[in-house]
Parts: C-alpha cells; sequence; structure tokens
C-alpha cells in the first residue's frame, strides 16, 4: 500500500493545488485522538488502499481523495455533525489553496453522501459511498474486529440500547437490493457483507 504521504501528495497533484503547510501532520493526529477506535488511521488506511485500487473508476480522482482523507476528520462519538463539520474543515482548506468553486462543491457533496442517509446518484459519491462501506465485506475475522471497534466507541451507550440501534443500522444495509453501487465492490465484497451482516443481526 501507498504509504499515507504519498497518498497526501497525489491527491493534491491530482487537484493541480498545493496542500497547506502542516495540514497533514494535523489531520493524522486528528485520526490518532484516543475516542477513536474505528474511525481511526486504521479505517484511513484501509479506505485510500481500497481507492487505490478503484482509482480507475473516478471521475475526479484528486476530489475523491481529498474527500476520503477529510470525511472522518471530525470525528465526536456523540456529535450529530460530524459529516457538516468535516467537510467544512476540508472547504475551508481547500478554498485557501484556491479551489475551483465546482471542487468545493464536489467535495463537499462526496463528504457529506458519507452519512449513509441517502444512495447515492454520482459515480464518485457512489465510489466513495462504496469505499467507506467496504469494511462491511471484510473478512471475517477483520469485520469482527471492526464491530467490537464500532462497540467501543460507544461504549457509553447502554448494551440493550446500542444492540436495538446497531441492529437497525445494519439491517438497514441488509435491506438495500444491493449494498454496493459499483460492479467493482459488487463483485469483490457484496456476497462476504451479507454473511457478515447475517451474522450479526
Amino acid at each position: 500500500m501507498t504509504p499515507l504521504p504519498s497518498s497526501w501528495a497525489r491527491a493534491w497533484s491530482d487537484l493541480g493545488l498545493q496542500p497547506p503547510p502542516g495540514l497533514f501532520e494535523q489531520l493524522v493526529r486528528a485520526y490518532e485522538e484516543p475516542q477513536r477506535h474505528y474511525h481511526s488511521l486504521q479505517h484511513l488506511r484501509e479506505c485510500l488502499m481500497h481507492f487505490e485500487q478503484a482509482r480507475h473508476l473516478a471521475q475526479q480522482p484528486g476530489e475523491v481523495a481529498i474527500a476520503l482523507w477529510f470525511h472522518d476528520a471530525i470525528y465526536d462519538v456523540r456529535g450529530k455533525d460530524n459529516e457538516r463539520l468535516s467537510a467544512d474543515w476540508a472547504i475551508r482548506v481547500l478554498a485557501s489553496s484556491h479551489a475551483s468553486q465546482l471542487t468545493l462543491a464536489r467535495v463537499e457533496q462526496l463528504i457529506m453522501v458519507t452519512r449513509h442517509d441517502a444512495t447515492p446518484s454520482e459515480p464518485d459519491e457512489q465510489l466513495l459511498v462504496d469505499i467507506d462501506l467496504a469494511i462491511l465485506g471484510a473478512t471475517p475475522e477483520r469485520f469482527a474486529e471492526y464491530d467490537a471497534q464500532v462497540r467501543a466507541e460507544y461504549a457509553w451507550v447502554p448494551g440493550f440500547v446500542y444492540r436495538m440501534k446497531r441492529r437497525s443500522v445494519l439491517q438497514s444495509f441488509l435491506a438495500r437490493p444491493t449494498i454496493y453501487s459499483t460492479d467493482h465492490f459488487r463483485a469483490r465484497h457484496e456476497a462476504q457483507a451479507r454473511i457478515n451482516l447475517a451474522g450479526v443481526i
């Protein structure tokens, strides 16, 4: 897998922009915050690995890559607006680097679709959401680790409440005609994702 600094540099190169000094280190520190168990550097690395394998599907690869870098940049386990705050951070940074208004709008939307409250319609949105959901189709061992990591992030929620809400979220994915929007991710992860989800619901 490409090291994080190289992935970061390529994302900005694809955009034709220069990142603000120190931003890479600031983002890495954010993903290393102690309240994170799943939404951590491990998740970011996994997302970037999946993106490398599916980069050819991206219409605007630089925008997808930057959106991946920022999509969980702000993560408050009790917060309701993490995606909004993460998108705002990305937009401020990109605007200061003189990104176009079109890029600002597209990156904002790419980050906001990771709320998973609506089916993405644009190809780059579909790709990014599939990358974010690739964990559902991970090996049984990694999926079990993921499930435990999410529970650790919500350790403050009583067990019966957590199980009820978590089951509802996972059932919503299982109820979809397809979990993944792209052929690339359906072929690689759909069957295993359904096995994994059925095993914890």
